[in-house]
């Protein structure tokens, strides 16, 4: 986790919503997020009326608009039907901007394949671990047996020592290893220099450890960093409770843009006790 920052300790409110004289840039982590986490990540689905809603956002943003995640592109690119958006996947590894262009970071082969069969090893020798291959990157997950958690750590910590070109990323019951040099606070950072992000105020919403830096990023940046769930320290400056109230906010801000909002009923709560958060 970035040290640079203040590291909230007290009770976060609920974001605000934008305002008349505010130009948001929106940046959407996935799993954990947008999206409910499931114990194989292969299984999610997006909702068609999150697609939608997600379109409508991107519209009303002038295309300010982007997925920050974990996941690989291509992988981004199936599960939300290749939208127009821009992507970062792989924690930045991999870029897509607004108009098109791609961006990837280069690895060298060898690094890579040594990574690959080592991670393939320690996978094949931890019982109740699951491996997931996203290629130039490799995340060992144990949410079908969170007891495994500290033995997962230990070895993988060991492991990230013997890989050049390669860092353990720690995140919610997963251990990922992946190329070094690039999180997705210096994804934010990238898109932020370029149209239609470019002067604009950053907004990120996310719920993990891979998201610590795009909120230090943010902060920085004078924008509105939202942790999703409870995880705490964080350098967060807002939240929300769940994947559910994201989508019920995100709602909430397709309304103020100026586009009508969708079905009601989902609370916002940001506390615990369900106490209704303002919009200021």
């Amino acid at each position: 986790m970035p040290s640079s920052e203040s590291v909230a300790s007290a009770p976060l409110p609920a974001p605000p919503l934008p305002r008349p004289d505010q130009r948001w840039a929106l940046f959407l982590d996935v799993d954990g997020c947008l999206l409910e986490f499931a114990q194989d990540p292969a299984m999610v689905a997006v909702p068609a009326a999150l697609r939608a809603l997600l379109q409508a956002l991107y519209a009303r943003l002038d295309g300010a608009l982007a997925l920050v995640s974990g996941r690989g592109m291509a992988d981004l690119l199936q599960l939300f039907g290749h939208p127009a958006w821009a992507l970062a996947g792989l924690h930045g590894y991999q870029l897509r901007h607004h108009d098109g262009r791609h961006r990837e970071i280069a690895i060298d082969p060898a690094d890579q394949a040594r990574m690959r069969r080592a991670v393939q090893a320690l996978a094949a020798r931890l019982e109740g671990v699951q491996l997931e291959d996203k290629q130039h990157a490799m995340a060992l997950h144990c949410r079908r047996a969170p007891e495994r958690l500290a033995a997962l750590r230990i070895a993988a910590e060991a492991l990230a020592t013997e890989l050049p070109g390669y860092e353990l990323q720690p995140g919610n019951l997963v251990m990922e290893f992946k190329p070094v040099g690039m999180d997705k606070g210096r994804a934010v950072e990238e898109l932020m220099q370029h149209p239609p992000f470019a002067g604009r105020m950053p907004v990120y919403l996310g719920d993990d450890l891979t998201d610590e830096h795009a909120f230090a990023a943010v902060n920085r940046a004078g924008g509105i960093s939202v942790r999703v769930g409870w995880r705490e320290p964080s350098h967060a400056r807002f939240t929300l409770p769940s994947p559910v109230t994201v989508q019920a906010w995100l709602d909430r801000v397709r309304e103020a843009l100026g586009e009508p909002a969708g079905p009601k009923g989902v609370p916002i709560d940001a506390t615990p006790d369900g106490g209704q958060p303002t919009d200021s």
